[in-house]
């Protein structure tokens, strides 16, 4: 069975830290970004504490997360 790989775009996560910071919403398409973000062992650890630091925000309600929503980008 092969396990799909998945990669971090450059620049995605002071996207996404960015994005939720100036909307408060959390997208389907951050999530994901978050997901390759945990799942990348080349972070350095300021973008570390910087994920780790949101994820505690979304837990405790001060980000809202939009299962609707793919992108915060405005079409």
């Amino acid at each position: 069975m092969m396990i799909p790989c998945v990669q971090l775009l450059p620049g995605a996560t002071a996207e996404i830290l960015a994005s939720v910071a100036d909307t408060g919403v959390l997208t389907l398409g951050d999530r994901y970004g978050l997901m390759a973000a945990t799942l990348d062992e080349s972070l350095d650890e300021e973008e570390r504490r910087s994920v780790d630091r949101l994820i505690r925000r979304i837990v405790r309600g001060r980000v809202k997360v939009d299962s609707d929503r793919v992108s915060s980008m405005a079409i």
